[in-house]
C-alpha cells in the first residue's frame, strides 16, 4: 500500500501541474476566441480525442499484465516484457492505420452533423493525424511495469508546459482557432517523444520482438482481452468526447463551447479517476491475493476526495467560470452543468478502482458491457435532454451514465467475490482429510 500511495502521489503531482497550467491555456483560448469560435476549437480537439480514443488499444494494460507475469517467472525465459512491448508497438501501428480511416470518415461527414466551417476541416484532419502519431500508451506501460512513476510524471509534464507556451504564442501572434490547435498539436508530439525517451532509459526496446502473434500464442485469451480493453477504453475516453460533439450537433457551436468549458472544469475528477486506475492496476496484477482489499481501500479514499471536490465546485465553480472563461460564458446553465459534471466525476472516481479490479481479474469483457449499456443510453437521451434544459440536461445524461456504470461494477465485483468463495469451498471439499495428530 505504501508503494501504491507513493505512485499515486507522483501521478497526482503531475496532474496538479497540468491542472494549474490548463487553467492558463483554457483562459487564453476562451477569452481570445469567444464562445462560438471556442466551440469550433473544442469540436476539433474532441474529434481528435474520439479518433485516438476509439482506435487506440490500451497497450499499457497488456504490458503490465503479460510483462509482470513474465517477471514473476511464469514464462521462465525472461522475454515476457520484450514480447509484450513488441505486441504493444504492433498494436500501436494498427491503431494508426485504423485511426486514419476513422478520421477521414468523421471529417468527410462533419459538414452534415457538426458545427464546423468547411475551411477548418483540413485542420481537423491534420490534428487527428498528429494525435494518432502521438499515441503513447506503450511507453507509459513500460514505465508503470517498472514502477517508474517519477520518470513518467516528469515526461508528462512536458505536455502542459508546451501547450501553455504555445497558447501564449497563439494569443500574441495567431489569435485564431488555427493558432491554438497548432499549440495543442505540438504539445501532443512533445509529450510523446518525452515518454518514449523515458521508457527507453528504463527498458530496452527490442524492435525485433514486434509481432501480433507471439503473445496470443502464449496466452489463449489474449485477443479477447485486447478487444475488451480497447472497447472499454474507447467508451471511457471517447465516450465523453462523443457527448461533447453531440452537444454541438444538437445545440450548436456556442452550446458546445460552453459545455466544453464546464466539462473540463467539472470533470477534472475523471482525469483523477483515470490516474488512480493507472496506478492501481499494476498493484492489483502483482498482488492478486490482496486485490480486493486494495480496491476497497482505494474506493473509500476516492469517496472522501470526491465529496470534497464536489463541495469545491459548488462554492467556487461560478467564480471559476467568470475568471477563466469570462462573462460571455455566464448563463445558459453552464455553472449548474459544471456542478452536475463534478458529481459525475466524483462517481467515476469511486468507480476507478472497481473497474481496475475487474480488468485485473481477467473480466475486461464484463467491464466493457457494464460501461457500454449506460453510455449508449445516454447517447440516445442526449437530444431530448438538451431540448429539455440545454447544457444542464446534457450534464444529467453524463451523471446518469456514470452512476449506472459504477453500480454495475459494484454488482459485478460482488458476483466475482461469490465465485471465488464457491471455488475455494469446492477445493476444500475435494482436499483429502488431514491425518490425525498424535
Amino acid at each position: 500500500m505504501q508503494r501504491l500511495f507513493t505512485n499515486i502521489g507522483w501521478l497526482l503531482g503531475g496532474r496538479g501541474i497540468n491542472a494549474v497550467l490548463s487553467i492558463v491555456y483554457l483562459a487564453l483560448a476562451t477569452r481570445t476566441l469567444g464562445l462560438e469560435m471556442f466551440g469550433h476549437f473544442a469540436a476539433i480537439v474532441a474529434v481528435g480525442l474520439v479518433v485516438t480514443g476509439i482506435a487506440n488499444f490500451q497497450t499499457w494494460q497488456f504490458i503490465v499484465r503479460w510483462g509482470a507475469n513474465g517477471a514473476n517467472g511464469t514464462n521462465g525465459d525472461g522475454t515476457a516484457a520484450s514480447e509484450a512491448t513488441g505486441f504493444a508497438i504492433a498494436l500501436d501501428l494498427l491503431s494508426i492505420a485504423m485511426g486514419l480511416v476513422l478520421a477521414a470518415v468523421l471529417v468527410w461527414s462533419a459538414p452534415y452533423w457538426l458545427p464546423l466551417p468547411e475551411d477548418l476541416l483540413p485542420l481537423t484532419f491534420g490534428y487527428c493525424v498528429v494525435s494518432l502519431l502521438a499515441i503513447r500508451t506503450t511507453p507509459m506501460g513500460l514505465l508503470r511495469l517498472r514502477f517508474k512513476y517519477a520518470a513518467a510524471t516528469a515526461a508528462e509534464t512536458v505536455q502542459p508546459v508546451v501547450r501553455t507556451l504555445g497558447a501564449v504564442l497563439a494569443w500574441i501572434y495567431m489569435p485564431t482557432v488555427t493558432g491554438f490547435i497548432l499549440a495543442y498539436a505540438v504539445s501532443e508530439l512533445a509529450v510523446a517523444v518525452a515518454l518514449w525517451i523515458a521508457a527507453a532509459r528504463s527498458e530496452r526496446i527490442d524492435l525485433s520482438a514486434l509481432s501480433l502473434t507471439r503473445i496470443p500464442a502464449r496466452h489463449k485469451d489474449a485477443w479477447r482481452f485486447v478487444w475488451s480493453t480497447n472497447m472499454s477504453g474507447s467508451l471511457t475516453i471517447a465516450g465523453k468526447q462523443i457527448t461533447i460533439l453531440l452537444v454541438g450537433a444538437f445545440g450548436g457551436a456556442a452550446l458546445l463551447g460552453g459545455f466544453r468549458v464546464a466539462s473540463q472544469l467539472g470533470q477534472a475528477l475523471v482525469a483523477l479517476a483515470q490516474t488512480i486506475s493507472k496506478a492501481i492496476l499494476p498493484e492489483l496484477v502483482h498482488a492478486k491475493e490482496d486485490a480486493l482489499v486494495i480496491a476497497r481501500r482505494m474506493a473509500n479514499v476516492a469517496l472522501i476526495g470526491g465529496i470534497l471536490a464536489v463541495l469545491f465546485a459548488v462554492v467556487f465553480g461560478r467564480l471559476g467560470l467568470d475568471l477563466i472563461a469570462g462573462s460571455e460564458f455566464r448563463g445558459r446553465g453552464f455553472y449548474w452543468a459544471l456542478v452536475i459534471l463534478s458529481i459525475a466525476g466524483a462517481v467515476e472516481l469511486v468507480g476507478a478502482s472497481l473497474e481496475s479490479l475487474l480488468v485485473s481479474a481477467g473480466r475486461a469483457g464484463t467491464a466493457f458491457l457494464v460501461r457500454a449499456a449506460p453510455t449508449l443510453l445516454a447517447f440516445g437521451l442526449l437530444d431530448l435532454a438538451i431540448g429539455w434544459n440545454g447544457a444542464l440536461g446534457a450534464a444529467f445524461t453524463v451523471l446518469g451514465s456514470s452512476a449506472l456504470a459504477v453500480i454495475g461494477f459494484y454488482v459485478a465485483i460482488l458476483n466475482l467475490a461469490e465465485i471465488r468463495i464457491e471455488v475455494d469451498a469446492d477445493k476444500d471439499a475435494e482436499a483429502p482429510p488431514e491425518p490425525p495428530r498424535t
